[in-house]
């Protein structure tokens, strides 16, 4: 793992919000609203997206808004994806990684906090990573879930059943910075501090 173990920045100073979301739209229009929603509020502030570099799906519709602000997006792909998932052509810069390991590190390094909207395993499996880094003391930036209609409240209740059973700490469950809209999320981030009771 080639994660920085150095300081973060104050969590106020959210330059670069790096967004795991799916390739696919979702059945619900309420994603796509939601991911819009979210690209606002970081393009409106010029803040930097890092994210998976596709051009479909809920992570084609946030890169267009966020450039559609004059924002800088940064996308990271693995060379084997580029043609799968459709590398976006028109970002800020492209990075692409030899695998997924080094794309999900490269992500984390470069970014301020980050933020989970609707998505499939890929988005848990990298959302559950940061969380994990967290836990260890890897890294001490906010991690947010943007709960658009309900979709994750079965993982949230997985995450309280697996404290009550002794398997987190109630630290760890509260690295995860929840709301139901975007602002609400970004709000959350700004404020968070850092993790105390670390893992290790």
């Amino acid at each position: 793992m080639s994660l920085s173990t150095s300081s973060s920045p104050p969590s106020k100073a959210l330059r670069s919000i790096c967004v795991f979301c799916g390739s696919s739209a979702g059945d619900s229009p309420a994603y796509r609203a939601a991911s819009l929603s979210l690209a606002d509020l970081i393009g409106q502030c010029q803040r930097s997206l890092v994210y998976g570099g596709a051009d479909i799906g809920l992570m084609g519709a946030l890169a267009d808004r966020v450039l559609e602000h004059g924002a800088e997006v940064i996308g990271v792909i693995p060379q084997s994806l580029v043609e799968v998932e459709v590398a976006h052509a028109g970002l800020t810069s492209l990075h692409i990684t030899d695998g997924m390991h080094e794309r999900k590190a490269k992500m984390a390094d470069i970014s301020d906090a980050f933020v989970a909207l609707p998505g499939g395993l890929g988005t848990l499996e990298e959302l559950f990573e940061v969380m994990t880094w967290a836990q260890l003391g890897y890294h001490t930036k906010p991690i947010g879930l943007l709960n658009v209609n309900g979709y994750y409240d079965h993982l949230l209740s997985f995450l309280d059943n697996a404290t009550q059973s002794g398997f987190m700490r109630t630290a760890h469950r509260d690295l995860l910075h929840v709301a139901a809209d975007a602002e609400a999320l970004i709000a959350l981030l700004e404020n968070a501090t850092p993790l105390q009771d670390r893992k290790l």
